[in-house]
């Protein structure tokens, strides 16, 4: 019998909240010859099973789905910690995106998704990195291709119900990809294409939950342009649950989806400018107008939601002190409504297969005046934005780590005998990897094929680059 252990080097709240490793977790228990249990940073330390107690060390393989760059931190201290001495198998979006920096802690990585594959019977029955050579699992050389199910025909329809980062609810998702085209978000590439999962099958599955939960939360990377959300929304509000969706887009929430939501329960908004003009959004492409977000505030408020959060990021191609300044601006309209605002901001961190990869991490050529300028931005916003509500602006430093975990090579496996700060990454002369990266070199993660053509990010890159009006 093979005991595989699930690991999330983060939170149960949140791991519990990803349907993938759900899904993972379900299908590996359906083997005859397999016995899988999970692991999370919050209980035992990661070094202990949530199911029984059991010692990582104990197991015969171990997958680590990483979801984000910096749990790579908790995930090699838990290695290291735990004594494990069997397979070590990385999965989640990080390795999609760019597994280099961490490669040297792990035999192999899944790159891409595993339903309607045989990746989780291979990795079941592996017992030697010789036997994890699969389509879609990279064995640390050579290119990978990523595989993906064409369609989203089926769904996982019993799922764990517990408190997860979204509470204590239903979790249907409704499509993976994104239609949109920003030019700083890696979803578009790395899931694409778009799919759609048919309202028939998220129906009758939240029917199996009726009575039992009365949340039920939608997930996509932008959940509103699902084609038939609107029928979506109607049936689980008729079924009577509180309905959340995990993003919205401003130019999506018209009268009608709003009214919907409202009945279902939603009391507070996420809205996402990104930038603070219209400008700047153009160089993102992000296909948003701060006359689209005006309204949908105005929507939402004329139908009783009085919270709403705001995400921006600086440090953005081609940004002025005036585009920041623009961010105050609107908070300022916004709150002339008599609503209530939270904002969240961060530096920009250029990611692999996106337009923007070759960017400067603070959009400046000069590494020390970027740091300079973005520091500076960051205290204005806090100042101003204190005036009117709740801010927080993330850390500059934090942030050109996560840049480096993210667009680094072999060499930033150096990093983890160090505290994740800048003063190592300067240390390691690891800085090489804030700065602009010039068109014509090869980037780390070129050995993953996607399936799009590396010219058109480079063209799209040198658009957001020349905008001037």
């Amino acid at each position: 019998m093979r005991r595989i252990a699930l690991v999330y080097p983060n939170a149960y709240a949140s791991g519990i909240a990803n349907i993938g490793l759900q899904y993972i977790y379900a299908y590996l228990n359906s083997l005859e010859n397999c016995i899988c249990e999970r692991f999370y940073l919050d209980v035992h330390n990661c070094l202990r099973s949530f199911e029984s107690g059991t010692p990582l060390k104990d197991f015969d393989l171990a997958l680590f789905s990483l979801q984000f760059e910096e749990d790579y931190f908790n995930a090699v201290r838990i290695l290291r910690e735990s004594g494990f001495k069997g397979l070590k198998v990385a999965g989640g979006p990080c390795a999609m995106i760019n597994p280099k920096p961490i490669s040297k802690f792990f035999d192999a990585f899944v790159v891409g998704e595993v339903e309607n594959s045989k990746v989780l019977d291979v990795i079941a029955n592996a017992k030697t990195v010789e036997d994890l050579e699969c389509e879609g699992i990279w064995v640390k050389e050579g290119r990978v291709k990523r595989i993906y199910p064409k369609k989203l025909d089926f769904y996982l329809n019993r799922q764990i119900i517990a408190n997860s980062v979204f509470g204590r609810c239903l979790i249907l998702e409704v499509g993976r990809g994104c239609v949109r085209r920003c030019r700083f978000c890696v979803v578009r590439q790395i899931y694409s294409p778009p799919r759609w999962r048919d309202v028939r099958i998220l129906i009758e599955t939240a029917e199996d939950y009726r009575g039992f939960v009365d949340k039920a939360c939608l997930v996509a990377p932008s959940t509103l342009d699902h084609p038939r959300i609107k029928d979506l929304l109607s049936e689980l509000v008729g079924m009577g649950f509180t309905v959340s969706p995990s993003s919205t887009r401003a130019d999506r929430l018209d009268e009608e989806i709003v009214e919907i939501l409202v009945e279902g329960g939603l009391r507070s908004v996420t809205i996402a400018p990104e930038a603070g003009s219209d400008r700047i959004r153009d160089v993102l492409n992000k296909g948003l107008s701060e006359e689209d977000i005006i309204n949908a505030v105005k929507i939402c408020s004329e139908r009783g939601i009085r919270s709403f959060k705001f995400y921006f990021m600086i440090g953005l191609p081609n940004e002025r002190f005036e585009d920041v300044k623009g961010i105050v601006e609107l908070v300022k309209k916004v709150r002339s409504m008599k609503v209530d605002v939270s904002v969240s901001i961060n530096p920009l961190s250029p990611k692999p297969h996106t337009p923007l990869q070759w960017c400067p991490y603070t959009g400046f050529d000069d590494f020390k005046e970027g740091f300079r300028v973005l520091k500076e931005r960051k205290r204005f916003l806090i100042r101003e934005l204190s005036k009117l509500c709740e801010v927080n602006v993330e850390s500059v430093e934090r942030f050109a780590v996560q840049t480096v975990l993210s667009r680094g090579d072999t060499d930033v496996c150096r990093l983890f005998d160090f505290k994740p700060n800048l003063r190592a990454v300067e240390k390691l002369g690891l800085t090489k990897y804030l700065k602009r990266i010039p068109l014509e070199v090869e980037l780390p993660w070129d050995f993953i094929d996607h399936g799009y053509k590396k010219d058109r990010l480079a063209e799209e890159f040198i658009r957001a680059c020349e905008f001037r009006s």
